[in-house]
């Protein structure tokens, strides 16, 4: 198993835990608890893949702003 791996379960470890302890201390039920922590991480697995779409659009752009203009001169903004 590659340490990426086991690091991504950790880490996926550590938020399910975090998410239900401060859901439950919350709300005090253990099923609302447990599925709001399932649930986030899911949702939030969604924002990032936008989140990630919307900065290769940004980076993209920036790309093209800084590329060479026809005289072969940088343009720099």
């Amino acid at each position: 198993m590659s340490l990426d791996l086991v690091k991504t379960a950790t880490y996926l470890s550590i938020h399910l835990t975090v998410g239900f302890t401060v859901a439950y201390l919350m709300t005090g039920s253990v099923v609302l608890a447990g599925g709001i922590a399932l649930i986030e991480p899911m949702i939030n697995a969604v924002a990032f893949f936008f989140h990630e779409q919307a900065w290769k659009k940004i980076i993209a752009r920036k790309a093209a702003s800084s590329a060479p203009s026809w005289g072969g001169e940088a343009s720099y903004a």
